[in-house]
């Protein structure tokens, strides 16, 4: 699955990231702030050198929530080109996973390495706090999820 949201040409190459959806039973959705930024996404950054985007979903999952887990617990949603939300005028190349189940009740995100907040928000009616955005990936991929039963 390829999916594009248009931000007018980009004459250098995309940001190639990895993210990650996580659930609470409750079908709410993880979203995560860094310092010193504006906008909600979700958990997840770039590949280091030679790593697979599954490995960077996992690695930044953990480093960011504290949470690890199985690489058999996530599912490919799919990839999303998209702007990118703290770079002006960059564009990224985002492979998108989900976790396969709602997280567990020993299973509590927080806010690690650079990031500074966490927000729980609705995929079919997603709000960002006051005087903060919504990443356009994040925007992107909650269309998508909508409409879906998570589990």
């Amino acid at each position: 699955m390829q999916n594009s949201v248009p931000d007018g040409p980009s004459t250098t190459q995309p940001i190639e990231v990895a993210a990650v959806v996580l659930y609470r039973p409750d079908g709410q959705v993880l979203t995560v702030r860094k310092t010193g930024t504006s906008m909600f996404m979700f958990p997840g950054g770039k590949h280091q050198a030679g790593e697979a985007p599954l490995d960077t979903a996992l690695r930044e999952l953990a480093e960011e929530t504290g949470l690890a887990v199985p690489p058999e617990d996530l599912e490919y949603l799919g990839a999303w080109d998209t702007p990118a939300a703290n770079e002006d005028g960059q564009q990224l190349h985002s492979d998108v996973f989900a976790l396969l189940r709602p997280l567990a009740r020993n299973e509590v995100p927080t806010p690690d390495a650079e990031i500074e907040e966490l927000v729980w928000m609705d995929p079919a009616a997603p709000q960002a706090p006051a005087g903060y955005g919504m990443a356009p990936l994040l925007v992107a991929v909650f269309e998508h999820l909508k409409d879906r039963r998570p589990f």
